[in-house]
């Protein structure tokens, strides 16, 4: 039981031939596994804010508008908890 039998190795081979085909299905599996790659980092590289180029300036947030708006809303929603 130690060992592998030419029958086995021989069952391995059949079923590595069934799953991976004769010629060239491995090269084109890793071609394409290469391809899903490159496009990964090109996805990545397009999304980094650092290397994207814009003419637009950049926006910034008014902090203090936003805090004035929410104290605007939960006073409204106090009023209109109350004449309820």
């Amino acid at each position: 039981m130690g060992g592998l039998s030419i029958w086995h190795w021989l069952i391995v081979l059949a079923v590595g031939l069934l799953l991976f085909g004769g010629r060239g299905k491995v090269s084109d599996l890793m071609g394409d596994f290469a391809k899903g790659i490159k496009s990964f980092k090109k996805g990545l590289a397009d999304d980094d804010p650092a290397t994207a180029k814009s003419d637009a300036p950049m926006k910034s947030i008014d902090h203090q508008a936003a805090a004035e708006a929410a104290q605007r809303a939960e006073a409204d929603s106090k009023v209109e908890r109350s004449m309820s």
